[in-house]
């Protein structure tokens, strides 16, 4: 019973937006009333009514250490007792954003702001003033945030809520991106035949991860490297997921891609907002106050997310948490899997290292629109079940799990089994 939930969701309505601060929270396309969440540690919630839950979200991905690790409210508490924010440069700063250029390979010098969206606005907005071109490559059901000329195509909520675009983008900027579907090397090609001496920049997510979760195909990001080099166009990673989550240099050096510039969010401010962009020293070189292209923020390099970010970074890069997440993951998934099989229920998995997604389909899933081609009926019925066994998915079909150091073997066979029950109920 969420009673309790169901209580606070009304109040909320009434000042709030659809009752939530970002959109797929309400829990609208699976048809539930959103738990509201009193307190988490570790790998569980615990919401308003009581209920716990085995949480697979983690914040979207931040929680790669679990929540409330001892050492990151430690790092918070003693920054925080020193003052909330300055607007003033900090020693801590600088120690995260070392730590930052040494364990990302491409990154030489990294600007902090304050989410994902600022990161990737941020990054465009470079790439075009360092190139002097307008046009921007994505591709579809990549999302990189709410920026105006990133909401063409985008997945994540875009997708979970229907809803093609978003009005409040001008078309005069939607012109300015060009979206193509994921895994496509050849209409990259295509379009730097038409467009290559307009074209600022490529960005997209080296392993898709808002539409479910999609790795890039053999020679993909290989091609895009290539294609980018030769028209002296940017290549761009939006690492705000996979940074620090597929492996201690993210995506880049899992397949050993290396970007002109990086976009990082999520995982680098051990819980709390942020985000930063970074890259070689002769592009970064551009930004204000050394460069002539300008970017500020009020909060950026916040001391509370500095602190929550070195200490969650250095864990990760000290201890062998990657080996463990691995096999954590890989039992988790197959576990599912199998309870699928069992069950006669269709699905396909794709994961990449603690990230994955259940698709209910028969075909492969390598680009938005064959993610779209998943059942989602069947996941929001599979959805509904887990959350009542205790188990909390987020409440779309185009979302990852999110598998972190807190999870044990006893939270991951609940899982498995409360995965049996769902799926031989559908």
């Amino acid at each position: 019973m969420r009673k309790e939930s169901e209580r606070l969701f009304e109040k909320a309505k009434r000042y709030i937006p659809g009752g939530v601060n970002s959109p797929v929270r309400a829990g609208k396309a699976v048809g539930i009333t959103p738990p509201f969440i009193a307190k988490a540690k570790g790998c569980h919630l615990w919401d308003v009514d009581g209920n716990q839950y085995v949480d697979y979200v983690g914040s979207w991905g931040p929680m790669i250490l679990g929540h409330a690790r001892d050492e990151v409210v430690e790092a918070i508490t003693e920054a925080a007792s020193k003052g909330t924010s300055y607007g003033a440069p900090t020693e801590l700063e600088i120690r995260l954003a070392r730590l930052i250029v040494e364990m990302v390979p491409s990154v030489d010098m990294v600007r902090m702001v304050n989410s994902g969206t600022e990161a990737t606005m941020s990054a465009i907005r470079l790439a075009r003033g360092y190139t002097g071109r307008e046009k921007i490559l994505k591709f579809e059901g990549c999302y990189h945030g709410h920026a105006d000329s990133l909401l063409v195509a985008a997945g994540s909520g875009i997708a979970t809520l229907g809803i093609p675009g978003s009005p409040g983008v001008p078309a005069d900027l939607a012109c300015h991106t060009i979206s193509l579907p994921f895994n496509d090397l050849g209409a990259v090609r295509e379009a730097f035949e038409r467009y290559a001496e307009q074209i600022a920049a490529v960005i997209v997510e080296p392993i898709a991860g808002n539409m479910g979760v999609v790795p890039p195909k053999p020679g993909f990001l290989e091609g895009l490297r290539k294609i980018t080099k030769e028209t002296e166009s940017l290549l761009i990673f939006d690492e705000v997921i996979t940074g620090f989550r597929v492996g201690p240099g993210g995506a880049q050096e899992l397949y050993g891609i290396m970007p002109d510039l990086t976009c990082l969010g999520k995982i680098i401010g051990g819980g709390l907002p942020v985000g930063a962009y970074g890259g070689k020293r002769e592009i970064m070189s551009r930004i204000a106050p050394e460069g002539d292209i300008y970017q500020a923020g009020t909060l950026s390099g916040n001391p509370l997310a500095m602190a929550a970010g070195y200490a969650t970074l250095k864990i990760l890069k000290e201890a062998d948490i990657y080996t463990s997440l691995e096999q954590k993951a890989a039992h988790l998934f197959s576990g599912i899997e199998e309870a699928a099989r069992r069950a006669g229920v269709n699905v396909r998995i794709n994961r990449v290292g603690s990230m994955g997604a259940v698709f209910f389909t028969t075909h492969e899933v390598t680009d938005f629109s064959s993610a779209k081609g998943s059942d989602e009926k069947q996941f929001n019925s599979y959805f509904r079940s887990m959350l009542s066994s205790g188990v909390y998915l987020a409440p779309s079909a185009y979302e990852a799990m999110f598998v972190s150091d807190a999870h044990n073997n006893e939270v991951i066979e609940f899982t498995i089994e409360s995965a049996h029950k769902a799926m031989s109920a559908l």
